[in-house]
């Protein structure tokens, strides 16, 4: 593998074009579907002083895709600390960022353990230990990158936020959609009034069904209560995203959803407890085990496999003999929907129908908006714009030079946009320049937690921050 420093410097072929600007991708970084991610723009990195210098909690998929923007951009950012219960996970991390033993530590408490050696947290930890790092960093006076959730728990969310408020600390959640330029552009629209004053929204977030049984059916996220419900583990990002597009606060939310398909009265004839235990439909099965991890090799990242290719294909094999991923899906101990509706009341009387789904054949969004002067509908590829004053009929490309690499993109690429957002503030030590701040990030949380009241208790439920 080529050093970063020579990636950097080689002419890059790849990039996102939308409405005209040109975004270039990053020729070796990807994200956990392996789909390249954007780079920041000159201008959005800033010129720090000097590096602002990170500890990253947690050094799986997400803390990788984070602490991968310093080898990019060492200017920008020095890791200079990891925390990692899995051995390979933290020794890879130690390694690829020159972090020394004495400050390379198994659990997030060892960390706070000793007096504050950086400028910032980067919290990657699983979603229900994202509070307690949190808390105790804001009390040593750390800047926080924090990955969504925020926090499980609607109390603790709050929590946080207070804690935020009293220190003044720079805290960012990673809503990665504000920083794709598909979505950047398309707020832009809505707010420049192109379609006039904005009246409704539909938003569709097909998850593509092998997606679904990866993360919420075998996966991290297949329990709701020792995680977080999927409107808020998965569907915070567009919570998120159409609260910014409004420009307004939510008042009430309405939802409906369950858990239809991956179910045990659902387990076809012949079916075994594990695909590799002689299934007899397993050939035919689109949530094959030995199909997704095995043949297709994909999302490979959760097996933590050796750098040796030729032991690679042995220890996916053990995995799926051992380990949750190798499950039939009909046979888990899930309980998250895998279709889920809900119906948002914003301030000004405008409204949004979101709906998320699992049983799709490709991933990304897709949002149609309705103005009082026009319409736009987009599936992140391309947005058609229609001007009822004008009769014009507009089509912006959001395409890639190598489209098929992206294809599916769900998050557009912005990991690393939001990084430079995030490092920029830091090393400014200015709140004002995040994109996404906390109090906003904190509204749509609890817009998910109002959600999972009302689908509970079948009511129309207030949204109060």
């Amino acid at each position: 593998m080529r050093r970063p420093v020579t990636r950097r410097e080689s002419i890059r072929t790849m990039g996102v074009l939308v409405g005209g600007a040109f975004f270039p991708w990053s020729e070796w970084a990807r994200d956990e579907a392996g789909r390249p991610l954007i780079l920041p723009r000159e201008e959005e990195r800033g010129q720090p002083e000097r590096p602002i210098t990170a500890i990253t909690l947690g050094a799986g998929a997400r803390g990788n895709i984070y602490g991968n923007y310093a080898l990019e951009y060492p200017e920008q950012i020095r890791i200079v600390g990891v925390a990692e219960p899995v051995p390979i996970r933290r020794e890879r991390y130690m390694r690829d960022h020159g972090i020394p033993e004495e400050a390379a530590f198994v659990t997030w408490e060892h960390v706070f353990q000793r007096p504050k050696f950086a400028d910032a947290i980067i919290i990657a930890t699983p979603d229900d230990l994202h509070y307690g790092p949190c808390m105790e960093a804001l009390r040593l006076g750390y800047d926080i990158l924090l990955e969504k959730p925020i926090s499980p728990s609607e109390a603790e969310c709050l929590e946080i936020l207070e804690r935020t408020r009293e220190t003044g600390r720079i805290v960012a959640v990673c809503h990665v959609l504000r920083f794709a330029p598909y979505f950047e552009r398309l707020r832009e629209l809505v707010q420049s009034g192109a379609i006039g004053r904005l009246v409704s929204i539909q938003h569709f977030e097909p998850i593509e069904h092998v997606h679904m049984a990866h993360s919420f059916v075998r996966g991290n996220w297949h329990d709701s209560v020792a995680t977080a419900p999927i409107i808020l583990a998965k569907s915070s990002h567009d919570l998120d995203i159409l609260r910014w597009i409004v420009g307004r606060e939510s008042e009430a939310i309405q939802a409906f959803g369950d858990l239809s398909w991956f179910r045990r009265e659902n387990a076809p004839e012949g079916s075994t407890a594990r695909c590799m235990d002689g299934c007899a439909v397993e050939a035919q099965c689109p949530y094959s085990a030995l199909r997704i991890y095995h043949r297709n090799r994909q999302r490979l990242h959760v097996f933590d496999l050796p750098d040796e290719p030729e032991l690679q294909e042995g220890a996916i094999l053990e995995a799926l003999r051992t380990t949750d991923y190798g499950r039939c899906v009909y046979r888990m101990e899930n309980d998250q929907c895998d279709h889920y509706v809900a119906n948002i009341r914003f301030r000004d009387g405008i409204t949004a129908a979101f709906s998320m789904e699992a049983f799709t054949p490709w991933g990304g969004r897709r949002t149609r908006i309705m103005g009082s002067m026009g319409y736009i509908e987009g599936d992140m590829r391309q947005m058609e714009i229609h001007d009822f004053r004008t009769r014009e009929h507009t089509v912006l490309e959001t395409r890639t030079l190598e489209l098929e690499q992206v294809r599916g993109d769900g998050h557009g690429g912005g990991d690393w946009r939001l990084m430079a957002n995030w490092v920029r503030a830091v090393a400014e030590q200015d709140v004002s320049i995040l994109t996404s701040s906390l109090d906003a990030s904190v509204e749509s949380h609890v817009m998910a937690f109002a959600a999972e009241r009302s689908r509970l208790q079948g009511t129309v439920e207030p949204i109060r921050v």
